[in-house]
């Protein structure tokens, strides 16, 4: 009678066991992904840490068509040799607001990304600034996650930091807040707000919110810079200087005026 019962207790820890071990060689053996800022747009603005990533991993990843059109791509490679000797996954992002057409997008993304971490391999995703930051990044960095695969952030100096350096100027001081606000989704009610504001994502509707800022009537002081650390580089130190279109690569700094604060 103690026979079976002996059996089916060594098949129950054989099957455990197994189960184990396939988590276990999974783990072991199945790549990560990083996604890894590179900084606003100077090459020497790169983490060391960053660098050191780019370099061990098999296999690159960016939001472009092609490494020519990937802006992260040719920051890094200013500092990283033979980059161009890497696996490659141009995983282009299209411009739109359709959240089932960028759902669809980034779940292809991250399907792509996870062939290459089943095959043992790291795969390092370049963005610009620090992933945390309006990147994506994260959207196909949560899907990959939750599929149960090892998820890293590296940070990188944020665009409106090394803007704030560029203009010799910080951003707050002493009680004074700030707010980070995506442009292209409307900025009046966030001008209310005390403190500074930053406006990135505002390219597509630069003379709208050109338009909105100069109704504040000497309110506020506003700076822009289109890519900051980048050749292409210009400031802006007026609001009436901003030009009626702007790069995709633009933000304003918005500080209240000395009699407002």
């Amino acid at each position: 009678m103690r026979r079976p019962c002996i059996f089916f207790l060594f098949n129950y820890i054989c099957l455990v066991y197994n189960r184990r071990m396939r988590v276990f060689w999974r783990k072991e053996y199945e790549g990560k992904i990083f996604g890894v800022g590179v900084g606003p747009g100077d090459p020497e603005l790169m983490t060391y840490k960053a660098v050191r990533i780019i370099k061990e991993c098999q296999v690159l990843a960016v939001p472009a068509r092609g490494r020519k059109h990937a802006v992260s791509y040719r920051i890094a490679a200013e500092m990283i040799e033979n980059m161009e000797e890497k696996e490659f996954l141009d995983l282009d992002t299209p411009m739109t607001k359709d959240r089932q057409i960028l759902d669809r997008n980034y779940e292809n993304a991250a399907g792509r990304i996870i062939e290459e971490l089943e095959k043992g391999k790291d795969v390092a995703y370049l963005t610009l600034g620090d992933p945390t930051i309006y990147s994506t990044y994260m959207y196909i960095h949560r899907i990959v996650k939750a599929k149960g695969y090892e998820t890293t952030i590296i940070s990188g100096i944020p665009s409106f930091c090394a803007a704030a350096a560029r203009m010799d100027d910080s951003l707050v001081d002493r009680a004074e807040e700030l707010h980070v606000i995506p442009s292209s989704y409307g900025i009046e009610a966030a001008l209310n707000y005390s403190g500074t504001k930053i406006l990135m994502k505002s390219a597509s509707g630069i003379s709208e919110v050109k338009r909105t800022l100069e109704e504040k009537d000497g309110n506020v002081n506003v700076k822009m810079i289109e890519n900051c650390g980048m050749p292409e580089e210009r400031i802006y130190e007026r609001i009436e200087d901003v030009p009626e279109q702007a790069g995709y690569y633009s933000l304003l700094i918005v500080k209240e005026s000395e009699k407002e604060r």
